[in-house]
C-alpha cells in the first residue's frame, strides 16, 4: 500500500535528519514523489514486513531492544536490495554490525514508527 511506503520514508527522513552527522546525501531525504519506484515498492514491502511482525507478536515487540527492532528493519531493506539489484554495492547489503551509528538509529527509529502507527490504527 502506498500510504504505508509513505509512512516508512518519512520515518527514513526523519532518522536521517536526525541522526546523520553533517549534511545527509540529497538521495538519503528524497521526497516521496521524488522516490524511485522500486524503492517506493521496497518501503511500502518492509512497512508491511514489520507491520506483520508487530501485529502477529500481539504487542511484545515493546520487549525488544533498540539493537533488535532496528535489525528486523536492515534485514528486510537488505531483502528488498537483493530483490531489485542484481549485484548491488556491499555497502547496500552490509551486516548489522557493520552499519554506520546513525543508519542502525534510522532503522530503529522506523521500527517504532511502524509500530506506533499499526497500534494506534488497530
Amino acid at each position: 500500500m502506498i500510504e504505508h511506503g509513505r509512512v516508512f520514508r518519512e520515518a527514513w527522513i526523519a532518522g536521517v535528519t536526525k541522526h546523520y552527522p553533517g549534511d545527509p546525501k540529497p538521495g538519503y531525504i528524497t521526497p516521496w514523489e521524488k522516490t524511485p519506484a522500486w524503492e517506493r515498492a521496497s518501503a511500502a514491502a518492509v512497512y508491511d514486513q514489520v507491520r506483520a511482525f508487530v501485529e502477529t507478536s500481539d504487542g511484545t515487540t515493546t520487549k525488544l531492544s533498540r539493537a533488535q527492532r532496528g535489525r528486523l528493519v536492515a534485514t528486510c531493506w537488505i531483502a528488498q536490495i537483493y530483490k531489485h539489484i542484481p549485484d548491488p554495492k556491499p555497502g547496500y547489503v552490509a551486516d548489522w554490525d557493520d552499519l554506520p551509528e546513525w543508519q542502525q538509529q534510522t532503522d530503529s527509529d522506523i521500527f517504532d514508527t511502524v509500530e506506533q502507527h499499526v497500534t494506534s490504527t488497530h
